[in-house]
C-alpha cells in the first residue's frame, strides 16, 4: 500500500490518523509542524501527504508550495477545521490533489487517500513506460558521423523548419523524424507518419487530405487525412520519392498555403502542421528524370541531415548490439546475454546491406540460437540467414 505522510500540529489528529491509515495497511509518518514535514520529506519518499493549513509558524500553503517545489507528481491532500471556499480554491490552485475539512469524514478520507494511490501508480507506470518508448527509440553510438546526426537533432528540433531525411534503407531515419518531434514544441501534439512507398498512387492523395462521403465508390463515409490528424502536431513522409507527381503537387499547396481540402470537395480546412520528409533516393537525380517536383523539393529540403550507413559507423556496431542484445532480451523475459569481444570484432567485419536494421535481426538471431555467451563462433555461424 502506500507510504503516507502527516503533517499535523495536532497530536490527537496525527494519532488518529495514523491509526486508521495503518489499520488500512498504509505506512504512515508523523510530523508535528510543517518544518518537521518538509525534512522528513526532503529525506523520505512519500506516496501521499496529509497537510494541516492552520499550524504555527508555517502554514500548510506555504508547506504546499515548498513539497511541490521538490515533486510535483506527490499528491497533497490538504485538511483544516477552519476551510472556507477561499482556502480550498488557493489550495488547489496551488497544486493540492483535494481540500478536505475537519471533522474528517472516514468515507471521504480513505476514497481520496484511494484515488490519489491510483493516480500516483498511474504516474509512475507512465515514466516507466515512457524511458522504454524512449530506450526502444533511442539513437545509439558515439561515431563522429552518428554525433554529428544527434547535434543537427538539437538545433533543429526547436525550430519550425521542415527537414528532408537522407540515408540508406535501415539505418534509423524515422528514429531520427521522431526525436525532431520530441524534442520540439509540438511535442504533446500528434506524430503521424505516412509510407509514401506502401500506398498505391491512387489511394495516396485520400490517404494523405482525406475524403468526402461518396467521394469515389468505395469512400461510405468521411474520412479525415493524414494532415489533419497531425494539426498542430507533426507529419512524418516517409519514402517521399516514391510519391506520384499529382500527390507532390496538392503537397505543395499545402505547405505554401497551410490549407488541404479532401477528395471530393472544394472546401479548404486550415491546418498547422511541421512537415518532416525521409527518402533513400536521390531527390536531384529524380527531379532530372521528371520524377520529383523541384519546387517541392526546395519547400521540403530547408534542412537535410543525412543519416550515415552502418559501414560509416563500424565503431558504434558494439554499443548498437548491446543496446539490442538489452531490448529484445527484455522483449523475451530472459536476462540478456554477454557479448564477447571477439564476436564484436567478427560483426564489424561483415556487410551490412541492410544497416541497423539488419544487425537488429541479427543480433535476435544470435540470442536465440547462442548459448549465454555470444561469441565468435556463434556470429560466424548464425549471422547469415542462409545458414
Amino acid at each position: 500500500m502506500s507510504k503516507i505522510l502527516v503533517i499535523d500540529d495536532e497530536k490527537a489528529i496525527r494519532n488518529t490518523l495514523k491509526e486508521i491509515l495503518e489499520f488500512e495497511s498504509h505506512s504512515v509518518d508523523l510530523a508535528e509542524d510543517g518544518l518537521a514535514g518538509i525534512e522528513m520529506f526532503t529525506n523520505g519518499s512519500y506516496d501521499i501527504v496529509l497537510c494541516d493549513i492552520k499550524m504555527p509558524q508555517m502554514d500548510g500553503i506555504e508547506v504546499l508550495d515548498k513539497l511541490q517545489e521538490q515533486s510535483s507528481d506527490t499528491p497533497v491532500i490538504m485538511i483544516s477545521g477552519h476551510g472556507n471556499i477561499d482556502t480550498a480554491v488557493e489550495s488547489i490552485k496551488k497544486g493540492a490533489y483535494d481540500f478536505i475539512e475537519k471533522p474528517l469524514d472516514l468515507n471521504r478520507l480513505l476514497i481520496t487517500i484511494r484515488n490519489a494511490t491510483d493516480k500516483t501508480t498511474l504516474i509512475q507506470e507512465t515514466k516507466v513506460l515512457k524511458r522504454k518508448v524512449n530506450k526502444a527509440f533511442d539513437i545509439v553510438g558515439e561515431s563522429p558521423a552518428i554525433t554529428k546526426v544527434k547535434d543537427m537533432i538539437e538545433r533543429v528540433a526547436p525550430t519550425e523548419a521542415r527537414v528532408l531525411i537522407t540515408g540508406p534503407n535501415g539505418t534509423g531515419k524515422e528514429l531520427v523524424a521522431r526525436w525532431l518531434h520530441e524534442k520540439s514544441s509540438r511535442a504533446a501534439m500528434p506524430f503521424v507518419e505516412v509510407n509514401c512507398a506502401a500506398i498505391p498512387s491512387e489511394l495516396i492523395e485520400s490517404e494523405l487530405f482525406g475524403h468526402e462521403k461518396g467521394a469515389f465508390t468505395s469512400a461510405i463515409k468521411q474520412r479525415k487525412g493524414k494532415f489533419e490528424q497531425a494539426d498542430g502536431g507533426t507529419l512524418f513522409l516517409d519514402e517521399i520519392g516514391d510519391m506520384s507527381l499529382s500527390a507532390q503537387a496538392k503537397v505543395l499547396r499545402a505547405l505554401q498555403e497551410n490549407k488541404v481540402s479532401r477528395v471530393g470537395s472544394d472546401k479548404d480546412i486550415s491546418v498547422n502542421v511541421r512537415i518532416i520528409a525521409a527518402t533513400n533516393k536521390n531527390l536531384t537525380k529524380e527531379i532530372e528524370l521528371g520524377n520529383f517536383r523541384e519546387d517541392l523539393y526546395h519547400r521540403l529540403s530547408v534542412i537535410i541531415i543525412h543519416v550515415p550507413a552502418l559501414c560509416e559507423r563500424l565503431e558504434d556496431i558494439e554499443n548498437l548490439a548491446n543496446h539490442f542484445n538489452e531490448l529484445i532480451c527484455a522483449e523475451y523475459g530472459i536476462q540478456p546475454k554477454t557479448i564477447s569481444p571477439d564476436a564484436i570484432d567478427e560483426l564489424k567485419k561483415l556487410k551490412w546491406t541492410g544497416n541497423v536494421r539488419e544487425l537488429r535481426n541479427v543480433i535476435e538471431r544470435l540470442i536465440i540460437l547462442s548459448d549465454k555467451e555470444i561469441g565468435q563462433k556463434d556470429v560466424k555461424a548464425f549471422a547469415n540467414p542462409a545458414f
